[in-house]
């Protein structure tokens, strides 16, 4: 890893975390304030909703800019998105605060995303920078809540009192800062401009190629099974009686596990290929997804998202280097919108549906179905090496 990428990583850290730490403090003061779990619902939704309808926008607009003012717009907006709160910490501006945040980071990530894959000079450079680059939100997830969660119990007169909140915010706010700071002096790549003569596309045209619809359907299961695993553990957990710091705990192994694996795949990007490694992650979770509901201790339920972890932690730096493989190069930006608002609006609305098949089929049946489906969609992602090689053997694959 090279010090240019080093500072893309620190910025998006830093950005991420804002976004992060107002996802854990501003649910905290909405119920300490006596709102409802709907509400806080809503609320948390915010973060996601802001990122489906402004992921495309910010594609075509990283497309047309490249990586330093897009990046710039969402420090800003993030810090007036934290900002917002500290002056006036009541839940409608929370809200606001939720989609300026969450917004910001969507645009942070597209431009980021877009300006590493153009960078790498071949397919095992992809996979290392996508590798290198998924470690950000693992560290922010960290980062953000812990240092708001500090603020909040010891920056005020008692634990939990307005001041703590306010000093949170205003830590939060400070933070995006560090990702100007970081990125400001990054060299931008040539503008990429698309051949003349054809006619005008619109970014839902992307569907219409069978490489990238392909992609998108398996990022979307996999992506699912990211979310069943977070919704549907406390409710198992629940069942057997555990408690909730061993039910975090659990989650917690996942999410440690997810982030040692993107550490280690940079070191092995050279002797990996993308569609097998990304087969074997859907087969792997379908035989987990159907096991883990018959593990009755937390020490099994643990080693199983540890093994979940490992899996799926490896599957979003391939995706990734396999849709810069894929798709035009003047096109990578919207590429990655449709990606992420995808991700965000399956954030948004499969907790929903996975709730109300729990309430028909049981919270085991939701793990056995998404489990049978993501090993079904197995055999689409072992087709996505044809898809990447047609690539190679025209003019869309990473520049030389």
């Amino acid at each position: 890893m090279n010090m240019a990428l080093a500072r893309l990583i620190a910025g998006q850290i830093f950005l991420h975390a804002c976004m992060t730490g107002m996802r854990m403090a501003t649910p905290l003061l909405a119920l300490r304030e006596g709102y409802s779990a709907a509400a806080v619902g809503v609320l948390l939704a915010l973060f996601a909703l802001t990122q489906v309808f402004l992921a495309l926008p910010a594609g075509r607009y990283a497309d047309r800019h490249g990586l330093k003012r897009p990046v710039g717009i969402a420090v800003a907006m993030a810090c007036v998105g934290a900002g917002a709160s500290l002056v006036y910490p009541v839940f409608a501006v929370m809200c606001f605060s939720a989609l300026l945040t969450g917004g910001a980071t969507g645009l942070a990530i597209i431009a980021l995303q877009r300006h590493v894959g153009r960078a790498a000079h071949d397919t095992t450079q992809l996979r290392q920078v996508f590798s290198w680059l998924a470690i950000g939100p693992a560290v922010s997830n960290f980062i953000g809540p812990f240092f708001a969660g500090l603020m909040i119990d010891h920056a005020g007169s008692a634990a939990g009192s307005t001041e703590g909140y306010r000093a949170a915010f205003a830590l939060l706010a400070l933070l995006p800062l560090a990702t100007w700071f970081w990125v400001r002096h990054t060299e931008e790549l040539p503008p990429v401009i698309a051949a003349e003569g054809g006619p005008p596309r619109g970014s839902w045209d992307l569907l219409n190629e069978p490489a990238f619809r392909r992609l998108i359907i398996v990022n979307w299961v996999l992506s699912s099974c990211w979310d069943v695993h977070t919704f549907v553990v406390p409710l198992i957990g629940h069942e057997r009686g555990l408690s909730a710091s061993v039910i975090g705990s659990i989650l917690g192994a996942f999410a440690v596990a997810a982030a040692v694996v993107r550490l280690l795949l940079p070191l092995v990007a050279k002797h990996v290929r993308e569609h097998a490694v990304v087969a074997g992650a859907m087969v792997i979770t379908a035989v987990l997804f159907g096991v883990y509901p018959l593990l009755a201790s937390a020490l099994a339920m643990g080693v199983c998202s540890v093994l979940l972890g490992f899996t799926l932690g490896s599957v979003q730096p391939m995706v990734m280097s396999l849709l810069h493989q894929i798709t035009p190069e003047h096109r990578h930006g919207e590429a990655l919108g449709l990606r992420l608002m995808a991700i965000n609006a399956s954030s948004v609305l499969m907790p929903m549906l996975f709730g109300t098949a729990g309430a028909v089929i049981g919270v085991a049946g939701v793990f056995w179905v998404v489990g049978a489906t993501v090993g079904a969609c197995a055999r689409t992602a072992w087709r996505m090496n044809t898809d990447a090689g047609a690539a190679h053997g025209g003019t869309q694959g990473p520049h030389a």
